[in-house]
């Protein structure tokens, strides 16, 4: 009974991830193999005549408290495995270490299994300064065999050991009963079904159907020699994985579609009149004649089915698919005691389908390959080497629903798009008013590829651990896709807008639609096969100084340079300008000779900036001896590379190479939903320029954290956290005025969009967070954020934010994803006051609470410890876990969707700003209407950017889970995830669009409940 006792208590602190009670600082880590976690390796930390030891637990972790700070050496050792021996530096800001275990040739393994075979020797007994320190959740062999008696380990602890028969399950290491199994594997499966699923939210509070659908992930692993007698008789140690996904999601959307009355013209309904822009007069009872093209396009539109809601009178079940396989290899060979090798292959093939609220379906592929190579070489015990290579491929394939199976435009009478087959489809509709915009994915077939290599030393010398290096990065970017072939039609009703007593009235977008004239037209296609390339570099090097026992101090540099996108065969239009925007030509890169300015440019475009030098430094201190009182600083540079991809692809998008348009509908430039993609007085037939001196952007970072020990197991830690920006992209539409404003320069160029390195952000953030250790089966971290984010840029934060991802346990608050007529607008609203971009950044979230507690049952007296029996075996093991979060909105902007004049842009005008309170709303809305109006003739809107404060978050996650040793070499794991267990509604954003009859309600919701279990079988 007491054997069955302890091995309850031991195991009890299955992914208990927080180590015991302790008074000072803590050294913890993970043993892993092939990437999986390695239970049972014994791990021992020395210095002078001071020794500890413990095991890692079944998620590979382990953890050493109360170490004093300084130089230790490490040892890890596991049966059938190579030993690590390692010196490493501790400290409170130690972060968790990682080794990665290598298995033994097959003799030495033998050689091993006859030595673990003579008789134990019992450990020398602790000093008294030992025994003092030694925390009580590190009890020695000996100690583990006296409290069994007891029937209690403290805190259920698994530490020390190692070589006993309670440290460790019969399923691992140098405990198997079988001499030859060598091999490690498992086999698993994750289970969610819509049946276990609440059912998606709708914003329309009609009541749909719920989809049917199946989520299975099934994982294989196996790892072990590899072995073939006469061919390969001391081949490698191996590592495969193999992972089978098929995930069916269902979700419910709603929209606002054309009524039955409008499809055929009657807006009698419309409160305000409609006008006829040939007239100036409105149409009798408000009847608009029907266009051939409108009557054609209305037919792909959906009929309304939700009577009762006139802002969302459609609803529609949405089912989407994603099929994956997954595959993964590790080899590792150790040729010699100074050599090794290793390397490493992936593969996955993901297949996904898209529905969208027109039944759409959009398919997408995408395939990718990763290999990569090692060789580590220790010449000394102070030196040691390390080179890699690394490869990977990524191709995506995207089939639109249209592609190949019906020329839309061209039976709709649409004319001046891209007509290919691969570009079949409708063109875009965007409406000012909320309703759903027509639309279709984009064809595409994209591949991409990097060849990388890396080198590393590490010196160790007196007080110094001295790292230096460098990488460097190969890219290719293929692309065989369009920006828009289809061209994209605006709705803001201007056409059907009238004037009485001099004031604008009436109009409607849909009845613009309708007679087929559109406010504004863009399109992009042309140059559809490009191929970029870009090299990377850095060098780094860093010294992590030991300078007192109470003092480190960890000094680096590190020079990072990206060099801006070239395309092979030099097709790439940028614009040369003349200062003012007074004139602006075409520059090729087949010719970078400006032909207004004169000056020559690189075959980029782009002039290289080379002087990313990143200088950081940080410092850990103990200012009393002896006390739990850490105090960590630090400061870094980091500058953004990864910025000249978006840029590269929108000068290959450029005219002479392409057609590429975005213009208004004027008197001088009639668009009509038959012709209107067509070029214009005064408008350039380029959208898109970017400053030639344009600059990678960087971070200054700077941290202070104060951390300190307490009473009953607590630990407290103080964080501020600041962060500078500096030379972010920020886009601006030169040569626009507001509307009613007369043009002050009218033979000045327009229409196109400019990009500059010239924005600048801030972030601060304080943090405290108060953990409580493992005790008794319980352990929390409870962690309250608050930060205070502002940008003016449209590359940091200014842009929309991105799609929503599915909250999961470990994500659960994924980014909001406002629709396109409620994102915030990455161009700034008036080009000669940049600064009135300022404002909150579009990730600023000022209050955020996190708090995470997890229970493992039978763990202390309290806890059940010393049950037995049938109720011991149903009761002890389970590990509980619940995760809440708290969150205030993220920031979004009102938004007065018209036509910025000599452009095609409608997202960057903002709305005056009342004064009403903003929040203060009407039943049923959440935003008030009455703060916001139209713009006055002539000015741009007073409203902020991200003036406006999104929906508050909350979640609710939670976990139940258990291993089963079923026998000595099998093990299963059961687990039940729970997401949204409450199955509380948390809206993603708001509509902020002041014309639509939908703003001020949710633009979208997080997903609702949802259970999904895990089974794995471990050998």
């Amino acid at each position: 009974m007491h054997r069955r006792l302890v091995y309850a208590c031991l195991f009890g602190a299955l992914a208990l991830f927080f180590p015991g009670n302790v008074l000072a600082s803590e050294y913890k880590g993970q043993v892993t193999f092939g990437g999986f976690p390695v239970p049972g390796a014994t791990v021992t930390i020395s210095r002078d005549d001071k020794t500890f030891s413990t095991i890692s637990d079944d998620n590979g972790t382990y953890s050493f408290a109360d170490l004093v700070d300084g130089m230790w050496n490490i040892q890890i050792h596991m049966q059938c495995f190579a030993e690590i021996k390692q010196q490493i530096e501790v400290s409170a800001g130690t972060p968790s270490a990682h080794w990665e275990l290598k298995l033994l040739p097959l003799d030495e393994i033998k050689a091993q299994r006859e030595a673990t075979t003579q008789p134990l020797v019992a450990s020398a007994p602790a000093t008294e300064v030992e025994q003092e320190r030694k925390p009580a959740a590190e009890p020695t062999s000996a100690d583990q065999a006296n409290q069994a008696a007891d029937g209690m380990l403290v805190n259920g602890s698994v530490n020390n050991g190692a070589a006993s028969p309670f440290a460790q399950a019969m399923a691992f290491g140098n405990n198997r009963s079988n001499p030859q199994g060598l091999y490690n594997g498992g086999v698993g499966v994750l289970f969610d079904n819509s049946a276990l699923d609440a059912r998606p939210y709708s914003l329309s509070g009609q009541s749909a159907p719920k989809s049917s659908y199946n989520r299975v992930i099934a994982l294989a692993t196996l790892g072990g020699p590899l072995r073939i007698p006469r061919l390969i008789p001391h081949g490698p140690t191996f590592f495969a994985a193999y992972q089978w996904t098929r995930d069916h999601d269902a979700t419910t959307q709603s929209a606002l579609v054309p009524t039955q009355t409008e499809r055929v013209g009657n807006f009698s309904q419309n409160p305000s009149p409609i006008f006829d822009s040939t007239t100036g007069k409105p149409f009798p009872n408000n009847i608009v004649p029907l266009s051939q093209q409108a009557k054609a396009l209305l037919d792909y539109y959906p009929l309304p089915n939700v009577a009762t809601n006139p802002r969302y009178n459609f609803q529609i079940p949405i089912l989407d698919s994603t099929d994956q396989d997954a595959m993964q290899l590790r080899l590792d060979k150790t040729l010699n005691n100074t050599n090794q090798i290793y390397g490493s292959f992936a593969f996955q093939n993901t297949r996904s389908s898209d529905t969208n609220l027109f039944s759409f379906t959009d398919a997408m592929q995408t395939l990718g390959i990763t290999l990569g190579i090692n060789w580590s070489h220790r010449f000394n015990r102070s030196l040691s080497f390390n080179a890699g290579y690394r490869f990977s491929r990524l191709s995506t394939r995207v089939t639109p629903y249209w592609e190949d199976r019906e020329n839309v435009s061209a039976a709709a009478g649409i004319s001046g798009n891209n007509q290919d087959p691969m570009n079949w489809g409708p063109p875009t509709l965007n409406y000012a008013s909320g309703v759903a915009g027509l639309t279709d994915g984009q064809s595409s077939f994209d591949r991409n590829m990097t060849n990388a290599w890396s080198y590393s030393m590490l010196w160790n010398r007196g007080k110094h651990n001295v790292t230096f290096g460098a990488d460097f990065r190969r890219q290719q970017f293929n692309y065989l896709s369009q920006q828009d072939p289809r061209g994209t039609f605006s709705f803001t009703g201007a056409a059907t807008q009238g004037m009485v007593d001099g004031v604008a009235t009436g109009g409607s977008d849909v009845a613009d639609f309708i007679l087929g004239i559109p406010d504004t037209s863009s399109i992009a296609y042309g140059n559809a096969d490009k191929y970029f390339r870009q090299s990377v570099y850095d060098a780094y090097f860093i010294d992590d100084w030991r300078l007192r026992p109470q003092l480190s101090l960890n000094v680096g540099l590190r020079w990072e340079y990206g060099a801006p996108i070239t395309e092979i065969e030099n097709r790439l239009v940028n614009l040369d300008i003349l200062p003012g925007f007074t004139a602006v030509a075409a520059v090729l890169a087949s010719d970078p000779v400006g032909p207004l300015t004169g000056q020559r440019y690189p075959s980029s475009l782009i002039r290289p900036y080379k002087g990313g030098y990143e200088p950081r430094v940080s410092v850990a201190w103990r200012p009393i001896p002896a006390s739990s009182l850490v105090i960590r600083a630090g400061y870094g540079i980091y500058y953004d590379t990864s910025i000249y991809q978006s840029t590269a692809l929108n000068l290959a998008q450029q005219a002479p190479l392409s057609k590429s348009l975005s213009v208004p509908n004027s008197a001088s430039c009639p668009l009509t939903l038959a012709n209107g993609f067509i070029t214009c007085p005064g408008i350039t037939s380029n959208t898109f320029a970017v400053d030639p001196d344009f600059r990678a952007g960087y971070a200054q970072n700077w941290q202070l954290t104060i951390q300190r020990d307490l009473p009953f197991s607590l630990q407290l830690v103080v964080n501020y956290l600041g962060t500078k920006g500096t030379h972010a992209g920020q886009e601006f539409l030169p040569n626009t005025y507001a509307p009613g404003a007369a043009n002050s320069c009218p033979t000045c160029p327009s229409g196109f969009t400019y990009l500059a390195s010239n924005a600048n952000s801030t972030r601060e953030a304080g943090q405290v967070q108060l953990r409580r250790r493992l005790h008794n089966g319980l352990t929390g971290t409870l962690q309250y954020t608050y930060s205070n984010a502002v940008d003016d840029a449209s590359m940091l934060g200014g842009q929309g934010a991105t799609l929503a991802t599915q909250a999961t346990p470990s994500n659960p608050f994924p980014s909001p994803s406002p629709p396109q007529s409620t994102s915030t607008p990455s161009i700034a609203q008036n080009w000669l006051n940049l600064r009135a971009e300022r404002g909150m950044s579009t990730f600023n979230q000022r209050h955020l609470l996190n708090l995470q507690v997890q229970y493992t049952t039978g763990m202390g007296i309290g806890g059940g410890t010393l049950m037995n029996g049938w109720k011991g075996a149903l009761f002890k093991e389970w590990t509980v876990l619940t995760q809440i979060t708290a969150a205030t909105g993220f920031p979004q902007t009102p938004l007065y969707p018209v036509a910025v004049p000599g452009t095609g842009v409608t997202s960057s005008i903002r709305p005056d700003y009342t004064g009403a309170p903003i929040y203060k709303s009407p039943a049923g809305l959440f935003l008030n209407p009455v703060a916001y109006a139209p713009p006055r003739a002539g000015e741009w809107g007073t409203a902020g950017r991200n003036s406006i404060t999104g929906p508050q978050q909350f979640m609710l996650n939670g976990s139940l889970g258990r291993t089963f040793r079923l026998r000595d070499r099998f093990n299963l794991d059961l687990r039940t995830d729970f997401t949204n267990l409450l199955n509380h509604v948390a809206y993603t954003s708001w509509n902020t669009a002041i014309t639509s009859p939908q703003f001020g309600l949710p633009a979208g919701a997080n997903p609702m409940r949802s259970v999904q279990t895990t089974l794995r079988m471990r050998f």
